[in-house]
């Protein structure tokens, strides 16, 4: 029987997008800063990345780099840090570590995920969020970019406040769910937070 349209490509014939193709070119070049790669085979894989369809194909591209294992969408391996805000809320901020996955449920009380005073080395951080009745706040560098068209705004909708540009290599934050009762916001820090953290860099040196 002829497949139809209803029916799941596996992963690996499943269309890329412009997002995937990119988080492949930033690896490719960093393996040929690193010397994994010389920069004539570079141009090459950077030339298949641009026009690869599948994601099979980008895969095929990194299968022999360090440091790519799990950085598509679905295939982080275990299981993701959940945070669930109940009827008093949870706020992740400060130093912690970011784990590839996490899921946030908003609840009663709400979830705040500042990521602003972190170090991360991943490439991507897959973040799950369902807004209910207080709604998930996601705060990033300005370093940092974000992706949010999966999200199902529900009654709350969704707010990406985050600007497209970054810093090569820095982390980028893939957000899917939904927005529930009170919606989901992406932002970078807001005025008075963004000066708390230059006092902060300030005390330190």
């Amino acid at each position: 029987m002829t497949a139809g349209f209803s029916e799941v490509a596996p992963r690996s014939e499943q269309r890329a997008s412009h997002t995937d193709r990119e988080m492949v070119v930033r690896r490719l070049q960093q393996a040929a800063v690193e010397g994994r790669i010389d920069f004539h085979e570079l141009d090459g894989r950077l030339e298949q990345a641009l026009n690869a369809k599948t994601y099979g194909d980008l895969a095929s591209l990194t299968a022999d780099l360090p440091g790519t294992e799990g950085e598509g969408r679905g295939s982080a391996q275990g299981r993701p840090l959940v945070l669930k805000g109940g009827l008093h809320g949870v706020v992740r901020k400060g130093r912690w570590t970011v784990p590839p996955r996490l899921t946030a449920h908003g609840g009663m009380g709400g979830v705040v995920l500042d990521f602003t005073r972190v170090e991360c080395s991943l490439h991507v951080v897959d973040i799950e969020v369902h807004g209910q009745m207080a709604g998930v706040t996601i705060v990033i560098p300005d370093s940092w970019s974000a992706e949010t068209d999966d999200i199902d705004p529900g009654l709350g909708g969704v707010k990406d406040r985050t600007t497209p540009d970054r810093v090569l290599d820095s982390p980028f934050v893939r957000v899917t769910g939904t927005g529930g009762m009170a919606g989901v916001v992406v932002r970078h820090p807001k005025g008075r937070e963004r000066r708390q953290l230059e006092r902060e860099v300030k005390a330190i040196a």
